[in-house]
């Protein structure tokens, strides 16, 4: 009886993720017993601690058996003979719920090729069907994964074979494919939500950190236009500075007449991620956040999007395509999107110090 109940739990538990972390089998095995208290174990602290331990090492043989079956994001994690393990391929670690699935029943290579030659001839419309191309992503999303996170293509290879994967509803749609999460909704509901508190921080704190966040805060004292979204701009700007990061090469800017679309220009030359603020050409007007005409995003030095109205907007989709294109943070702003990943997304609940110190700091104000 005792493996019937592990086999159901398994079973349902692999449905929804391949791989679980210590927690969740703690909530897992908490369910059981309140439902069945009579599985309860009065010789352990919890009484469920042994259905906990039990699970751990069951789900570790599941994935094994997995494995042997050809389940796609299991295999991709095992330690082949003659592999190189500097390139071999890990596991999803920022709580993707589907990393890597495996390719639909009744689907084969052969037809989602065919489905993606149809997706690619859609986007050569001068206005495609969104309904069509929303399909066709859909039913894509395991070929496309596949590709991404096996193959590991160059960002200019991504954009030529997915051209869909650019369009900024799609973006949103890929982040909730994989991750499960609503990345528009609950980004910008946390954003208004901490705010006001990460301003307060900043203020209180300002000293501590130079001049630049001083400026920053002083340009968004001084603006009197859109207040709230200068207050939140001025958030997500100051976080780096806050985590004590460097902003060189990701905040990039210039005039409206000096943007390169074919990413060649000096504006993305040697920028791997970044965000790019695109100014309108008027030298009447001084107050250059008065005259910004748009944003776009800079991946592999390729303008892979723009005309995006405001920075949050940037912010949250650049941090979509980061899950959709399977890409590592940038070393030198590893906290600021650690904090958007696990403070403002609530991807995960275990943080680093300094990221868990900003949280603290910022839950008091």
């Amino acid at each position: 009886m005792k493996m019937d109940i592990l086999n159901a739990l398994c079973r349902s538990m692999f449905s929804y993720k391949t791989y679980q972390t210590r927690k969740e089998l703690e909530v897992v095995a908490a369910g059981l017993v309140n439902k069945h208290p009579c599985l309860k174990d009065p010789s352990m602290g919890t009484c469920y601690d042994s259905w906990t331990t039990r699970l751990y090492y069951k789900v570790g043989n599941y994935r094994h058996k997995l494995g042997a079956a050809g389940c796609s994001e299991v295999r991709v994690n095992q330690k082949r003979t003659g592999d190189d393990s500097r390139n071999r391929l890990k596991k999803a670690r920022r709580c993707e719920v589907n990393f890597l699935p495996d390719i639909p029943t009744g689907q084969t290579d052969v037809t989602l090729q065919n489905e993606k030659a149809a997706l690619q001839e859609e986007m050569t419309k001068k206005y495609p069907n969104h309904a069509v191309v929303h399909s066709k992503m859909e039913q894509t999303f395991a070929l496309r994964r596949k590709e991404i996170v096996d193959e590991e293509p160059p960002v200019a290879e991504i954009m030529r074979q997915w051209p869909a994967l650019f369009l900024e509803e799609q973006v949103h749609m890929e982040f909730f494919r994989i991750t499960g999460v609503n990345l528009k909704e609950t980004f910008f509901s946390s954003l208004d939500e901490y705010t006001p508190k990460i301003i307060q921080l900043y203020r209180s704190r300002s000293g501590a950190f130079g001049e630049d966040l001083k400026t920053l805060l002083n340009k968004m004292d001084a603006q009197i236009t859109n207040v709230m979204l200068q207050r939140k701009t001025a958030a997500l700007r100051g976080l780096p500075l806050f985590m004590r990061e460097s902003t060189d090469s990701f905040f990039k800017s210039c005039l409206d007449t000096d943007v390169d679309v074919d990413g060649d220009g000096v504006n993305t030359r040697g920028v791997q991620i970044g965000i790019l603020t695109v100014t309108e050409d008027d030298t009447a007007t001084t107050d250059t956040d008065a005259n910004v005409r748009c944003f776009a995003l800079i991946i592999e030095e390729q303008i892979v999007l723009d005309d995006l109205p405001d920075l949050p907007t940037a912010m949250a989709i650049l941090f979509g395509l980061i899950y959709a294109l399977n890409m590592k943070y940038p070393k030198e702003l590893k906290y600021m999107f650690e904090t958007i990943q696990k403070v403002f997304l609530r991807l995960d609940t275990k943080l680093s110090a300094r990221v868990q110190s900003f949280r603290n700091k910022m839950l008091r104000c």
